[in-house]
């Protein structure tokens, strides 16, 4: 049995991914939390599921998560009243790795925070984003600065259209598309976990391809709300 950490369980992408790592009998998750109440009974009542709650800033409540895990994947995100939370949640999952002996970390940050994304579309990203895109920027930073074998997903704008369609840009690379469907990226996050060799200590941009352009297509009635996962 592999046994896979989920930080941030209730979210979007997150639970997507559970799904469709419980489809191989040799998975198991401990899913952190801080409440159930989002997660599917299917979920909460698999055996080879563990619900675990607590804060992902706590070193001690992350620690209790990811003990016995052979691999870890952070759906964090910050408070949406825009308290820059995510930078002690990358702090505690790095120290708490290493304490752990865990090396494969999976973390999910946003597109723009190295400043790659070009034209129009790059300018009104980083004024919608903001502060956002700072503290992500410096939470990618304490990842990178670590000794894990991390991967640093980029996601587009996410849409919840039901289809697996997307092109990787790596670090150093111009980002391309304005938008990507959470489908999408949850199931580059399972590719990662299941084949742990790939892009290690690797930075990479998810989006659709055909879909760049100044603006996405759509607006969410929330502007952050693709940062929460």
């Amino acid at each position: 049995m592999t046994r896979i950490a989920v930080l941030g369980a209730n979210g979007r992408i997150a639970r997507i991914a559970e799904d469709m790592l419980l489809a191989h009998d040799d998975i198991e998750l401990a899913l952190f939390i801080h409440t159930e109440n989002e997660l599917g009974a299917d979920i909460k009542n698999n055996p080879r599921v563990t619900l675990v709650k607590g804060d992902a800033k706590n070193p001690d409540d992350v620690l209790a998560a990811i003990k016995g895990a052979d691999e870890v994947y952070a759906n964090l995100a910050p408070g949406r009243d825009g308290s820059a939370d995510i930078v002690p949640m990358a702090k505690a999952v790095v120290s708490m790795m290493d304490k752990a002996g865990i090396k494969r970390l999976i973390w999910i940050s946003s597109l723009g925070i190295y400043g790659e994304v070009p034209g129009e579309f790059g300018a009104w990203n980083a004024k919608v984003l903001g502060d956002y895109l700072i503290n992500y920027r410096k939470a990618a930073d304490v990842v990178e600065a670590s000794d894990l074998d991390y991967t640093i997903i980029r996601p587009a704008w996410l849409t919840d259209k039901d289809e697996i369609d997307f092109e990787i840009t790596e670090k150093g690379e111009l980002f391309k598309g304005t938008e990507v469907s959470r489908k999408s990226v949850a199931s580059e996050v399972v590719e990662l976990l299941l084949n742990p060799s790939e892009e290690v200590r690797a930075s990479i941009g998810l989006d659709k391809p055909g879909t760049e352009g100044d603006k996405p297509e759509w607006m969410l009635s929330n502007s952050t709300e693709h940062l929460s996962e």
